[in-house]
């Protein structure tokens, strides 16, 4: 097992360092000047804009830019962001808190509701039980988070008055975010889930388990969910990446903070340390949860351990 997660470590070590480069390579190098274009905006002279290239170090040799940044970025220290001269670290520190905390609600409503939807189409299948789940994890997966989360405005706060629009205050203004982001996933959620009980209820021995006596719970929770699980937690995994993506358009339709919200204000007035700062925390956390996740099908599945070894 040790040999299993160190492997796993070190796969999650080379896709942060591929984020990095990647990340680094394009701000460098797509067309557009980041200092320059910042700088502009300000009205600043070219006199001035000369002077900031060369105190960042921009009009050194690339290679040497990317090893400052590499040997930076192994310290710890991610710069400080251009638009109010705070450390990077500090600026995420401060933004992660409520992306966090709409990514965790939105998950368990997709689990929530994905799961429900999934278990009753398996066990109902090819009934109307089955087409009618299935035809919501469809609305589900044909609902861009931008029209689900407008509609959802309209819906519960313009019409009904029951969930405030924007902001963060109180556990309501959390809901209409939520279900919005977790409203695509969830029918992903539903698909899998119906799939892999549908493939694990066609199995032998659980026919042999339900020929013993055992009660159907038993059967359902102890012999098909833990089989039924591994894919589903992998499906969970990739999710995270949806859920990271989507909280840019949530947060900014619902006018909260968070990562999304930062992001997207930080591509816009070209804060590059910030911009760096993101996608290498977001790449850190969808690594992690893959590692995790992986993690937890080795320990589910026996087979798999066996397999990696």
């Amino acid at each position: 097992m040790l040999r299993i997660l160190v492997r796993r470590l070190l796969a999650g070590l080379l896709v942060l360092w591929a984020a990095a480069t990647l990340t680094f390579l394009a701000l460098h190098l797509l067309p557009g000047d980041p200092v320059t274009v910042q700088m502009a905006r300000s009205g600043a002279s070219a006199a001035q804009i000369a002077r900031r290239r060369a105190a960042l170090g921009w009009d050194d040799p690339l290679a040497t830019q990317y090893l400052r940044f590499l040997t930076r970025l192994l310290q710890g220290d991610l710069g400080r962001s251009w638009s109010d001269n705070r450390p990077v670290l500090q600026v995420l520190a401060d933004a992660v808190p409520a992306t966090f905390e709409l990514a965790v609600a939105a998950l368990g409503l997709a689990l929530l509701i994905g799961g429900a939807l999934g278990t009753v189409a398996a066990l109902r299948a090819g009934s109307r039980w089955d087409a009618g789940c299935m035809a919501l994890a469809l609305t589900g997966l044909s609902s861009p988070v931008a029209w689900s989360g407008l509609l959802g405005i309209l819906l519960f706060s313009v019409w009904l008055g029951w969930l405030p629009a924007s902001g963060r205050e109180g556990p309501l203004s959390l809901v209409l975010p939520a279900l919005t982001l977790g409203w695509t996933s969830a029918g992903s959620i539903a698909r899998m889930v119906r799939a892999s009980l549908l493939e694990v209820l066609g199995q032998r021995y659980v026919t042999v388990a339900q020929a013993k006596g055992l009660p159907w719970r038993q059967v359902l929770l102890r012999h098909v969910g833990t089989v039924a699980l591994p894919p589903i937690l992998t499906l969970l995994a990739l999710q995270s990446g949806f859920l990271l993506g989507g909280t840019v358009i949530t947060e900014t339709i619902f006018a909260r903070p968070g990562l999304g919200r930062l992001a997207l204000n930080a591509v816009l007035v070209h804060d590059l340390p910030l911009v760096q700062g993101i996608v290498l925390l977001g790449a850190a956390v969808y690594t992690l949860v893959n590692l995790l996740a992986d993690l937890a099908q080795l320990w589910l599945d026996p087979r798999l351990r066996e397999a990696s070894w």
